[in-house]
C-alpha cells in the first residue's frame, strides 16, 4: 500500500523540518514549499492526500492559497490543515472565508505533535 502523501506549506523552514520529521516518522510521505505560490503549484503536480497550510507567510499567503485550491477541480478536496502562529490572522482569515468551505481544521502554533498527528490520521489514516 502506498505512503499518504502530506505537503507542507510554511515559510518558516524550522516548521516545515519539524514537520517533515514528524510525519516522515510515522508513517508518511512528504512534500514541503515556502509560499503559497509554490505550494499551489505542487498540490497541483504532487496531489498530495493532505496539505499543512500556514497563513501567514511572505510571498503569496496561506489564505490566498487557499482560495485557488478551492477553484482548482483537482486540489478543491483534498483536506487541508491550517496552521498559524497569530490569532488575529487567524481572525481576519475567517472573516474572509464566510461562506466558503472551511478547512478540515484550524490549529493555534505552537501545536503539539501528538495533537497534529490525532487530526491527520482522522482526516487521512
Amino acid at each position: 500500500m502506498a505512503k499518504k502523501k502530506i505537503l507542507i506549506v510554511d515559510d518558516e523552514p524550522d516548521v516545515v523540518k519539524w514537520l517533515t520529521i514528524l510525519f516522515e516518522n510515522n508513517g508518511y510521505d512528504t512534500a514541503s514549499a515556502f509560499d503559497g505560490s509554490e505550494g499551489f503549484a505542487k498540490a497541483c503536480s504532487d496531489c498530495p492526500d493532505l496539505i499543512t497550510l500556514d497563513i501567514s507567510m511572505e510571498g503569496e499567503s496561506g489564505a490566498k492559497m487557499y482560495k485557488k485550491l478551492l477553484e482548482n477541480e483537482t486540489t478543491a478536496e483534498i483536506p487541508v490543515i491550517m496552521l498559524t502562529g497569530a490569532s488575529p490572522k487567524l481572525d481576519e482569515f475567517l472573516a474572509r472565508m464566510r461562506g466558503s468551505k472551511r478547512p478540515a481544521a484550524f490549529m493555534e502554533k505552537p501545536v503539539t505533535d501528538s495533537q497534529l498527528l490525532d487530526k491527520v490520521t482522522e482526516l487521512i489514516g
